[in-house]
């Protein structure tokens, strides 16, 4: 069985070991589901998300690790991308051997039950990217739908455009 993560605000704790993870997000397609990742030899790989989960709002994250039946259809694939579906072993192998697993996601399309639930622990606080993988260096858009207004500098980044002539 192959252990996955998925990365929750801690005010949900209670409700996560009493019932589960309910499948609140949604695909591409619409289709209810969970979103998580394999657990990785790499923190940093296992825990991307968490960063860009804090910066919608969400202050304090925590980890929720369960296991999934190897033979469990999931989706896999790079956030801004077409997922494939494959079983959870094979997306965690996926993901494991690529060479730059940043932006990967896998959805399980169905609720996680509270027996499949290994353990729930914190996470570091500044693990992972922001924006987008590669993003480092590389001026934020500027555009109000990249950059909501009233968004924690926002109004300097819109400056910092302008003047640059975007």
């Amino acid at each position: 069985m192959a252990m996955f993560v998925h990365l929750t605000a801690a005010d949900n704790i209670r409700s996560v070991r009493r019932a589960g993870i309910r499948a609140l997000s949604r695909d591409s397609a619409g289709q209810p589901g969970v979103f998580c990742l394999p657990v990785l030899p790499s923190y940093q790989l296992t825990h991307q998300w968490g960063r860009e989960l804090r910066r919608g709002g969400r202050r304090n994250v925590v980890a929720v690790d369960f296991r999934l039946p190897d033979d469990e259809p999931v989706r896999v694939g790079h956030y801004g991308r077409e997922h494939v579906e494959l079983t959870g072993a094979e997306a965690a192998a996926l993901i494991a051997r690529h060479e730059d697993a940043r932006g990967y996601e896998v959805f399980v399309p169905r609720p996680i039950d509270a027996g499949e639930i290994h353990r729930v622990r914190g996470v570091n606080r500044v693990t992972g990217w922001r924006y987008m993988p590669e993003a480092h260096g590389r001026f934020p858009c500027p555009c109000p739908v990249c950059l909501q207004p009233g968004q924690y500098g926002s109004a300097r980044i819109r400056q910092k455009a302008e003047s640059r002539g975007y």
